[in-house]
């Protein structure tokens, strides 16, 4: 399989991490090649830290690891998302996903 189209235009792709089950999104992070192989070897997912500049297997540390079901691209090979069933909250801050901040909205869901 052939996976150099995701990274012909940068190193680094953004991949979305969505709730299989849910279809809730739990968070952005980043994969460049190896991350992306090393999701597909062990079924977990795996991202390249631009702060630590890294490898790190998401949960590594607390445990919440993200079992990775399938992965999709987007139409222009530049985007990824893993559909995947969390062990516990997604979040560092213990919220079940990264996204829980409401900047703003027309009702109040």
């Amino acid at each position: 399989m052939d996976l150099s189209r995701f990274f012909a235009k940068s190193d680094l792709v953004p991949v979305i991490v969505q709730n299989v089950d849910t279809k809730d999104v739990l968070m952005l992070g980043y994969s460049n090649a190896e991350a992306l192989k090393l999701t597909i070897d062990t079924g977990t997912a795996w991202f390249w830290s631009r702060s630590r500049q890294k490898l790190w297997n998401k949960g590594e540390t607390s445990g919440n690891m993200i079992d990775v079901l399938r992965i999709v691209g987007d139409c222009d090979s530049d985007t990824l998302i893993y559909f995947g069933r969390p062990h516990g909250p997604t979040c560092h801050t213990g919220e079940v996903s990264c996204f829980f901040d409401c900047v703003w909205s027309v009702s109040d869901e």
